[in-house]
């Protein structure tokens, strides 16, 4: 039986950090799952999910990875998964879509962007932002398998970005992915 564990890990960015944390587990004969790995003004975010034989703790992983960052202080969250990951790749809903979003930064545009979701019972899948010379552009990846009529939502959210003064775009995820994917020969 694996014991499967999400292990979050924040510190200030440097080489070496994700060779650390996945040689931590790998000494501990984990399995890593996922990762998704950010750096955000100079520090570095990483999430992943890691399976371990059932007999290892999770006071064992802390110390491990605690033990690998050479005392560079990792800040480390790490909890043990109540429902087994299921094997396999994880396949998007078929109304996954990508909605970009772009204005002068000002106050609450996260939260205006993501009360309009929640309003509509819209599911965010994932979202990445960042700031550049007082522009602040969001993707969002969006699960619209509750929405009854895209042209009604595509008419609220054209209303939506004339009320926060940004030029927000939605595009089926397939389309996204074919017009942005790079691909590695």
């Amino acid at each position: 039986m694996q014991r499967q564990m999400i292990i979050s890990v924040m510190a200030k960015d440097r080489p070496g950090i994700i060779a650390a944390v996945t040689g931590a587990i790998f000494e501990l004969n984990g399995d890593l799952a996922d990762l998704n790995q950010s750096i955000l003004r100079g520090y570095l975010t990483m999430i992943l999910i890691a399976s371990f034989d059932e007999e290892v703790t999770v006071d064992e992983v802390f110390a491990r990875i605690s033990a690998a960052d050479g005392g560079n202080e990792f800040d480390i969250i790490i909890k043990p998964m109540q429902l087994a990951l299921e094997s396999g790749m994880v396949t998007l809903p078929a109304k996954t879509y990508i909605v970009t979003a772009q204005g002068v930064n000002k106050s609450g545009l996260v939260y205006g962007i993501s009360s309009f979701c929640y309003q509509r019972n819209i599911n965010i899948l994932d979202l990445s932002t960042t700031l550049t010379e007082g522009r602040y552009t969001m993707i969002l990846q969006i699960d619209l398998s509750h929405v009854e009529s895209i042209k009604d939502l595509r008419d609220d959210l054209e209303c939506y970005a004339l009320q926060s003064e940004m030029h927000v775009m939605m595009q089926h995820y397939e389309i996204f992915r074919v017009t942005n994917e790079v691909t590695m020969k």
